[in-house]
């Protein structure tokens, strides 16, 4: 950016200004940015990029016929834990228990230095559902970490257990310690022990010059892929204490916008769950959009059920495969007081709900609770009843959802777990929108790769961006979103979700010039090929 004039001038450019529909997008040539915000968006031959050229010192940049989109704001993540993923040993797309010990055990010959093995991307179907801490003790002393791809699991081997002292604790208000005959734990934690005791755990013994070096690869990581925003949705103190620390060593702000819902953990009972609450208050009226519009606590964020591959998530008939039929994590009578009180103090409540009993109970305490304009929101929405994929537009609910796990390449065992007829109704992303419902496109990273660009790729031809050649047929197709119509829940759509619409999320005059270069053809299907060249961070190329 010129040093004289702080005026730049795009030109010869495919501009995406208009996809609110499911209609094509609407295009213009040329744009203007003055001190960070989009002056002028129109035609190359407008008089007023004449006007604006005739200026001294003003940079003029020509596009080359490349598409320019608003850049991207993921709509659902978990920010610290991306960034530390990035150093984690990556298991995704491990064939069996044997790849996995592999690549963990390279993993340890080449850090020997590492107090621990931190480790992402295993799924249940990779070690036929087995966790147990004797398939990784002969690895390595050390204590040994596995996330599941949910991030709904964590597979430990004994020395994790032992420093934790999981062996002496009781299981946690919805949480899972799996344990052997005898009493003994046998390796696995899941969903309220990974935000009870894991989490905890590792936040403590975990240095803050770690947490805040994995917060930069995150914003970093989110640049290269052409996003500048995002909406964390399980910020605890942890985290947010690591953010707080970033910006202040950054010079006090972030080139990442983020809108951040506080996770409520079940607790020992109501007046627990209800002091949480209090705490996302409290952070809200410090940090909302009229006192720090980039770095804000926007509401509060429950987890009401668990995951299908792990027969977790609460459907209203049993599982195909086992018969097992799995309640919710927050009942109807825990989560009516909590969304009451958040509602009431006008935060944001998104509920993340997976199975469709789920979803028929967050859909009701919205119901009950919401008022109009509140902009409440379920996340994941993964099987979906009919009548409730209509209420979402009907009551102004924000259809949060995460096309990459849709990917056929990862749905193959659902089948068998759910039934073929059940999976029919899986991931219904055109039937909330053709009922009314907003749209916000996020990655649910680090459960699932972050780049937009094969989500959307996902969303639009529900085929495989994980394993585009193994041949497996697209899920669901007729629920498929158009290609404008996904880019703008990726962009508009997510700005919307969050109350930052007014700012960002679109290319128009007065909005804040975040935007992402990108060489491709407007076809869903060529978003595999599709390349990010440069984004911008309010007029600030941030990746070149």
């Amino acid at each position: 950016m010129s040093a004289l004039n702080n005026t730049q001038i795009f030109t010869n450019g495919r501009l995406f200004h208009d996809g609110n529909t499911a209609a094509d997008a609407q295009w213009q040539s040329s744009m203007v940015v003055r001190d960070g915000k989009i002056a002028f968006i129109g035609s190359d031959n407008a008089p007023e990029i004449k006007s604006f050229q005739q200026e001294s010192g003003v940079e003029v940049k020509d596009l080359q016929g490349r598409h320019v989109l608003p850049s991207f704001i993921d709509a659902h993540m978990h920010l610290l834990m991306l960034g530390q993923s990035l150093h984690k040993v990556n298991l995704d797309g491990s064939k069996d228990l044997e790849e996995i010990r592999s690549r963990i055990s390279k993993y340890a010959k080449e850090n020997p230095h590492k107090e621990r093995i931190l480790c992402m991307g295993w799924m249940h179907s990779m070690t036929n559902g087995e966790a147990k801490a004797s398939l990784l003790d002969d690895l390595d002393p050390r204590p040994i970490y596995v996330d599941s791809k949910d991030i709904h699991s964590v597979w430990c081997n004994s020395a994790a257990l032992k420093e934790m002292g999981v062996q002496d604790m009781e299981t946690p208000a919805g949480g899972i310690i799996e344990r052997d005959e005898h009493g003994k734990v046998s390796g696995l934690l899941a969903e309220a022990c990974v935000l009870l005791i894991v989490w905890p755990y590792l936040a403590e013994v975990l240095p803050m010059e770690d947490k805040i070096a994995a917060l930069q690869a995150a914003v970093d990581a989110y640049h290269a892929v052409g996003c500048t925003s995002c909406v964390d949705m399980a910020m605890d103190e942890n985290a947010w204490k690591a953010v707080l620390e970033l910006r202040k060593a950054k010079g006090g702000s972030l080139p990442l916008r983020i809108a951040a819902h506080w996770c409520i953990l079940p607790g020992d009972g109501e007046e627990n769950r209800l002091r949480q609450v209090e705490r996302a208050i409290e952070l809200n009226r410090q940090f909302n959009n009229d006192t720090d519009p980039d770095l804000r606590v926007v509401g509060i964020k429950i987890i009401c059920d668990g995951v299908i591959d792990a027969c977790t998530a609460a459907l209203a008939k049993p599982y195909t495969n086992n018969g097992h039929f799995e309640g919710p994590i927050w009942t109807p009578e825990m989560l009516d007081p909590v969304v009451k009180k958040a509602a009431g103090a006008g935060l944001q409540c998104a509920l993340h709900a997976i199975g469709d009993q789920a979803v028929t109970t967050a859909v009701n305490v919205l119901e009950k609770h919401g008022r109009p304009g509140q902009r409440h929101r379920i996340e994941h929405l993964e099987l979906t009843a009919p009548e409730d994929a209509k209420r979402l537009g009907q009551l102004g609910i924000t259809a949060s959802i995460q096309p990459v796990h849709s990917d056929p390449a990862i749905l193959r065992a659902w089948p068998k777990l759910i039934g073929p007829e059940r999976v029919k109704r899986a991931f219904a992303y055109s039937e909330f929108a053709d009922h009314g419902a907003a749209l916000a496109i996020g990655s649910d990273s680090p459960t699932a790769p972050y780049a937009p660009l094969p989500n959307l790729y996902v969303a639009t031809t529900r085929k495989s961006a994980r394993q585009p050649e193994a041949g497996d047929a697209p899920v669901n197709g007729n629920f498929r979103l158009e290609l404008a119509q996904a880019v703008s829940a990726a962009t508009s759509g997510a700005a919307w979700s969050c109350f930052a619409e007014k700012r960002i999320g679109s290319l128009e005059v007065g909005k804040m010039a975040d935007f992402t270069v990108i060489c491709t053809e407007w076809k869903g299907e060529e978003l595999l090929n599709a390349k990010i060249e440069e984004t911008w961070f309010e007029g600030r190329r941030v990746l070149r």
